[in-house]
């Protein structure tokens, strides 16, 4: 009988939420996500990314689509390997582009969701650094949450901007960093092109803030209406070009 058993599970072994060592087809292409006229936003994804800083600038932008007489955004993901992610909390999902090989939209804004690994291995990870400085030098925004600033920093992208990370983050950026300007008690840094996050739920103040900043008021505030946010900029403690700390 256990025999029979085994034979009958044998089709399902490995399906579970792994990573599988060869690379996986895409299906459809991940091209079929980029259309003409929009801002191509990329987000970078890896084994251990958090769910939060994930999605929360992925929902955001998805919906700019949704919005009339605006440049909306193609929302796509990339990573070194296109095997199966499993984030930190063990949602399963296939990248859209693996950047070592495929071909790539232009991107022009980049986002850098924080992962479990983002103080310590991934920074050890040179090809995907390497494809963040370059990458980063190029695009018109670059957005960070929560630890997602390290990679930033260890890409050499923050040397001469403000910015912040994750609360309890901030004394390590400022130890493996010391050249960083690094802000604290805010939501969100915005100087340059670039965005760093407290990450959390404030990954959303910063994602809204980058549409506010693009499409104005009225359309940053239609989008936190349709996902049910209480939107205020004014309210939220931040930093942004040509104003003060809030």
């Amino acid at each position: 009988m256990k025999i029979y058993l085994l034979l009958f599970m044998l089709p399902f072994l490995g399906s579970a939420c792994t990573p599988s060592s060869a690379p996986q087809p895409l299906s459809p292409s991940p091209w079929a996500k980029i259309k003409p006229g929009r801002y191509n936003a990329a987000i970078l994804v890896m084994d251990g990314v958090y769910n939060t800083e994930l999605v929360a600038p992925m929902d955001i932008f998805h919906h700019t689509r949704f919005r009339d007489s605006i440049r909306a955004m193609n929302v796509f993901t990339v990573a070194d390997d296109r095997r199966t992610i499993t984030t930190f909390e063990g949602l399963c999902l296939i990248p859209d582009f693996n950047f070592t090989y495929d071909s790539l939209p232009p991107i022009d804004i980049l986002i850098v969701p924080s992962a479990e690994h983002h103080l310590d291995s991934d920074l050890d990870n040179t090809r995907m650094i390497e494809w963040v400085k370059n990458t980063g030098a190029t695009a018109d925004f670059v957005l960070s949450l929560c630890d997602g600033a390290f990679v930033l920093a260890k890409a050499g992208l923050l040397d001469s901007v403000q910015c912040t990370t994750f609360p309890d983050d901030t004394r390590q950026l400022k130890k493996m960093f010391p050249q960083l300007n690094v802000v604290e008690g805010v939501s969100f840094v915005h100087d340059g092109k670039y965005i760093t996050s407290a990450g959390g739920d404030r990954s959303f103040d910063a994602a809204l803030y980058l549409c506010e900043h693009l499409y104005g008021k009225h359309i940053a505030d239609r989008l936190a209406h349709g996902l049910v946010i209480d939107w205020n900029l004014q309210s939220i403690k931040h930093l942004a070009p040509g104003k003060e700390q809030r």
